[in-house]
């Protein structure tokens, strides 16, 4: 699944491309995805400029002076930009054509899963998708005195805690691994028994883990012009996730593994404190 980073890099990849463009067409091939594609997409796009690009949680956000559309890549979905006629796959279901200085340029979304959203909203701050979401990690809203304020009555783990889209969006299961094992936390800590100073750490180790996974994201980029449209996962330097059985990358004691909420769960016994 797409987490924080793969989404950002995504937004990255086509805003150069289709910012301050006008779309000429939009075609639905299949509207039926998590939730139905509107009706009125076309009506609501064709001749209106794109004014910009961005990304709230793991939504993108291309916001039109009448409102937004918002994408949603699921467990599977992918953007592609085509400067060229490209016959559609299987599972390209959506194509927003922007065509204007005698230059045509397509946004492609493919998904197998059929578990992502092409979705317009006119009013994108009152929508429900947007409106309870915590603050993005990478900003200063996202701190250790507001981490510490929200887990006081949480006696939940603090791994299943900072996975909570209420209290910080974008900390997918393989952040949260890598985050823990930075700040020396295990998975299972009540999140009510962290103190501040503690906190502390692991708001700087997520903060440190998503901005490496994004800084490599933008050099190891499939080309979103042609290509897949496909960013790869930050793999290459993780410590734990995907690790279990193997030696800690710190201390060479056996990397363990559990389940919770039947996501994998991998931590250094001697590292990670329990308590």
């Amino acid at each position: 699944m797409p987490e924080l980073p793969e989404v950002e890099t995504s937004c990255n990849g086509i805003r150069p491309h289709i910012v301050e463009r006008k779309v000429s067409a939009v075609e639905v091939r299949t509207s039926k995805l998590r939730w139905p594609v509107p009706d009125t997409l076309e009506f609501e796009l064709v001749g209106r400029t794109l004014q910009a690009v961005n990304r709230r949680a793991k939504y993108l956000l291309l916001t039109f002076e009448h409102g937004t559309l918002v994408i949603h890549l699921g467990m599977s979905g992918s953007l592609r930009i085509l400067k060229a006629e490209e016959p559609p796959g299987k599972h390209d279901h959506v194509d927003i054509v922007f065509n204007d200085d005698d230059q045509r340029v397509i946004l492609r979304y493919h998904d197998p899963r059929k578990f992502g959203a092409v979705l317009w909203e006119e009013d994108i701050q009152s929508s429900p998708l947007i409106q309870h979401l915590g603050p993005e990690p990478l900003t200063d809203a996202f701190n250790a005195a507001y981490l510490h304020q929200q887990a006081q009555k949480r006696t939940v783990a603090v791994k299943q805690f900072i996975m909570d889209n209420k209290v910080v969006v974008g900390v997918g299961n393989i952040y949260a691994n890598e985050a823990l094992f930075m700040a020396g936390l295990r998975p299972t800590l009540a999140a009510n028994s962290i103190s501040k100073a503690r906190f502390q750490r692991l708001v700087e180790a997520i903060k440190t883990v998503l901005a490496n996974a994004i800084a490599q994201g933008g050099t190891t980029l499939k080309d979103f012009v042609g290509g897949d449209g496909k960013p790869g996962y930050f793999q290459q330097t993780l410590s734990v996730y995907g690790r279990a059985g193997l030696p800690c990358t710190s201390c060479a004691t056996e990397l363990k593994e559990i389940r919770m909420q039947g996501r994998s769960s991998v931590y250094c016994p001697k590292c990670q404190k329990g308590r």
